[in-house]
């Protein structure tokens, strides 16, 4: 009985392997296929993140070699010549933004205000780059944009989980200032001091502003 027992698991498993050999003779292609595309879609991963690094760092270069002109001028003409250029969407936001700048520097007001305005609206860049510009455009007082418009756009960015939300508080509590209404300028400095999310540096502008308005800001007012 044992050697027949053992005869008929040979051959049990002598089918096994050759159904075995069968199914990958009939569908051994398949899982070629499935490993050759798993290798070239981490090829053609690298090779985008290399893409992307090399995209980068020119842009980085192109950036360094403009800013070390001389004039503000040609440091303008430098970064308009790299939008030009095939970096990123984010590349470009911030070469504009340093345009705008550089022109503000050049006494422009009104080529800076373009420049942002363009950011501003331009809905193929980042959400945070065009926020950042209306930011820019609205906290200018040297621009084209009345009292009025500025308060509004900086409502809009101080409306809760914008990423510039204490920013923009903070340049209307300025604006109250200028209108002479330092009591609606209080508030909004006060919530800004006992905000979660506020940083050192906004809490420590907000405090001193406080203080030069005549009022003790509520933190330090609570720890006494």
């Amino acid at each position: 009985m044992s050697d027949t027992d053992g005869f008929i698991e040979e051959v049990s498993e002598e089918v096994r392997r050759d159904r075995l050999f069968g199914y990958m003779r009939r569908y051994g292609w398949i899982a070629v296929v499935a490993i050759l595309a798993l290798v070239g879609g981490a090829a053609w991963n690298e090779w985008n993140k290399a893409k992307a690094t090399a995209k980068a760092q020119t842009a980085g270069d192109a950036i360094l070699a403009a800013l070390e002109a001389n004039e503000p001028a040609a440091r303008i003409t430098a970064l308009e010549a790299i939008q030009t250029q095939d970096i990123s969407q984010g590349a470009k936001a911030v070469v504009a933004l340093m345009q705008a700048a550089e022109q503000g520097a050049d006494d422009n007001p009104a080529g800076a205000q373009a420049a942002l305005e363009k950011i501003a609206t331009d809905g193929s860049l980042p959400e945070i780059y065009r926020q950042i510009a209306s930011f820019k455009a609205a906290s200018r007082s040297d621009g084209d944009l009345s009292a009025e418009d500025r308060r509004i756009r900086l409502e809009a960015l101080s409306a809760p989980g914008t990423a510039l939300r204490l920013l923009a508080t903070e340049q209307l509590a300025l604006l109250d200032i200028e209108a002479g209404d330092t009591d609606a300028a209080l508030v909004k400095l006060q919530s800004m001091i006992v905000d979660s999310e506020v940083t050192a540096g906004l809490r420590q502008r907000a405090t001193q502003l406080i203080i030069a308005l005549g009022a003790e800001p509520e933190a330090l007012a609570g720890q006494g």
